[in-house]
C-alpha cells in the first residue's frame, strides 16, 4: 500500500476526505454527462445541421458545461478553505502557528504520489469483498484530545512537585544537622574558654601565694635583722626596698606571662582549627539559608 508519510490516525482522515472529494467530483461528472446527454436529445433531432446551428449547439454547450466545472472549482477551493479553517482552529486552541507551502501543491512528484495512494486504497480495493468495519468514533479535539494532554501535564509536574519535595527534605536535613554541629562546636569553644580562664585564674593565684610567702619571709627577716642588729638596719632598708622592686618586676613578668600564654594559646592548632571550623560552618549554613529560601520562592 502506498504511504504518505503519516500516522495510522492522520491517514485514515486523509482517505475520508479523499473518499468526500471522490463522491462529489463523481457528481460533478454525471452532471457534465447529463449536459451532452440533454444536448442529444432536445437538439439532435434531425438529419442535418447548418453552421450557424451548429455554433449555437456548442456554445450553449460551452456556456453549461463552463458553469458546471467553474461551480464544481469554486466549491473544491471553498471547501478546501473550510477543511483549514478546521485544522487552524484546533492548532490555535494549543497557540500553535501552522504554516503551508504552496508550491508544493503543483510537486509532479508529490501529485503522482497521491494519485498512487489513491488508486491502492480505492481503485484495488473495489475488487475486496465489502467488509462491513465499524469505526471507533474519533474523541472531539476540545473534549478527550485536551483532557489527555492536560493529564499528562498534570503528571509530570507532580513527578516534578515530589522530586523537588524530595530535595528541599534533603536539604532541611542538611540543614539540621549543619545547625547541631555548629551548636557543638560552640559549645567545645565556651568549654575552651572557661579551661583558659581558669587556668589564667590558677596561674594568678599561685604566684600571688609565692609572692605573699616572699613578702612575709622578707618582712620577718627583716624584722629579726632590726631587732638583732640595729646597725644593719640601712642595709635592711635596702634590701626591703628590693624586694619591693623584685615585687613589682615579677608582678610585670606575671602579667607578661599572661599576656603571652593567651598568646601562645591562640596560636595552637586547636584554637585554629576550631575557629577554622566554625567559619566553615557558618558558610555553608548561610549557603543552605540561601538555597532553602530559592526553593521556597519557586513553589
Amino acid at each position: 500500500m502506498a504511504e504518505l508519510g503519516l500516522n495510522e490516525h492522520h491517514q485514515n482522515e486523509v482517505i475520508n476526505y479523499m473518499r468526500f472529494a471522490r463522491s462529489k467530483r463523481g457528481l460533478r461528472l454525471k452532471t457534465v454527462d447529463s449536459c451532452f446527454q440533454d444536448l442529444k436529445d432536445s437538439r439532435l433531432v434531425e438529419e442535418t445541421f447548418t453552421i450557424d446551428e451548429v455554433s449555437e449547439v456548442l456554445n450553449g454547450l460551452q456556456a453549461v458545461v463552463h458553469s458546471e466545472v467553474e461551480s464544481e472549482l469554486i466549491n473544491t477551493a471553498y471547501t478546501n478553505v473550510l477543511l483549514l479553517r478546521q485544522l487552524f482552529s484546533q492548532a490555535e486552541k494549543w497557540y500553535l502557528k501552522l504554516q503551508t507551502d504552496i508550491s508544493e501543491l503543483e510537486n509532479r512528484e508529490l501529485l503522482e504520489q497521491v494519485a498512487e495512494f489513491e488508486k491502492a486504497e480505492f481503485v484495488s480495493s473495489s475488487k475486496k469483498p465489502i467488509i462491513d468495519i465499524t469505526k471507533p468514533k474519533l474523541v472531539p479535539i476540545n473534549e478527550g484530545g485536551t483532557t489527555e494532554l492536560l493529564n499528562k501535564e498534570i503528571l509530570r509536574l507532580q513527578q516534578e512537585n515530589e522530586k523537588l519535595k524530595s530535595r528541599l527534605k534533603t536539604i532541611e536535613i542538611q540543614a539540621v544537622n549543619a545547625l547541631d554541629e555548629k551548636s557543638k562546636l560552640e559549645r567545645v569553644l565556651q568549654d575552651l574558654q572557661l579551661d583558659q580562664e581558669n587556668q589564667q585564674d590558677l596561674l594568678k593565684a599561685q604566684d600571688l601565694d609565692d609572692l605573699e610567702n616572699t613578702v612575709a619571709t622578707l618582712r620577718s627577716e627583716f624584722q629579726k635583722t632590726l631587732n638583732d642588729k640595729t646597725e644593719n638596719q640601712k642595709s635592711l632598708e635596702e634590701n626591703l626596698a628590693a624586694a619591693k622592686h623584685d615585687l613589682l618586676r615579677v608582678q610585670e613578668q606575671l602579667s607578661m606571662a599572661e599576656k603571652e600564654l593567651e598568646k601562645k594559646f591562640q596560636q595552637t592548632a586547636a584554637y585554629r582549627n576550631m575557629k577554622e571550623i566554625l567559619t566553615k560552618k557558618n558558610n555553608q549554613i548561610k549557603e543552605l539559608r540561601k538555597r532553602l529560601a530559592k526553593y521556597e520562592s519557586e513553589d
